[in-house]
């Protein structure tokens, strides 16, 4: 899963990618609003931090800018304390949630976890398929209730997976989705990544559909 942090104080965007980067997700980092639109336009991305008071082109405009384009991205935004017209403002243009400054990181990943569930149509923050669970909360996973140890990109490729459930994705959208912006995405190392969480969930958990891409059924 990937989002993407468009916050102009340096300290705090390095505390959110870290905070993102622990708990599992590939993370890109916007400075100013100008570099938020064009990725938010470019890339593809589970979630977005928007900060309202970007420089360059305020968060606002670039969230108004993103649902003119029918890009329909979960949006958390960060207002000032005491902006309630910015919040309402937010939630008017198109946002999915909002949080004040200053905040607890904890809660931001919560906020986040929650979007990003509710826009693939799932209600808890377990998510479960056959024997295999995957808790949203912990970046735990499970295989008939023992864990299994993943690294950061079989589980990336796991949880894009089982959040999309039922549905056939092609390697170029879990390509989009597991790696950074700056990283080196070689498509090929998708299939890697599948033959690992087969040998580690059982070879027919993850389904090869010819042609298409793989798909996690929900009683898989």
């Amino acid at each position: 899963m990937r989002v993407l942090v468009a916050e102009d104080e340096r300290t705090l965007s390095k505390q959110l990618a870290a905070a993102l980067g622990e708990a599992g997700y590939a993370v890109d980092c916007a400075l100013d609003g100008e570099r938020a639109d064009f990725l938010g336009q470019t890339e593809r991305y589970d979630a977005v931090v928007l900060d309202l008071g970007l420089p360059k082109i305020d968060g606002l405009t670039v969230l108004a800018r993103w649902r003119e384009a029918g890009i329909s991205v979960p949006v958390l935004v960060l207002t000032a304390r005491g902006s309630w017209h910015e919040k309402v403002q937010g939630i008017d243009g198109g946002a999915d949630d909002y949080m004040s400054k200053p905040f607890r990181m904890e809660e931001v990943l919560a906020r986040l976890r929650a979007l990003i569930r509710r826009a693939s149509g799932h209600v808890t923050p377990e998510l479960r398929c056959g024997p295999v669970a995957l808790d949203v909360r912990s970046a735990k996973v499970t295989l008939d209730g023992l864990p299994v140890k993943l690294t950061s990109h079989e589980f990336r490729v796991l949880s894009y997976l089982m959040h999309h459930r039922d549905r056939v994705v092609s390697q170029a959208e879990l390509t989009d989705h597991i790696y950074s912006e700056g990283a080196d995405r070689d498509s090929n190392t998708v299939e890697v990544f599948i033959a690992r969480l087969r040998r580690k969930l059982g070879a027919s958990f993850i389904e090869t559909v010819r042609g298409l891409g793989y798909r996690i059924g929900s009683s898989s």
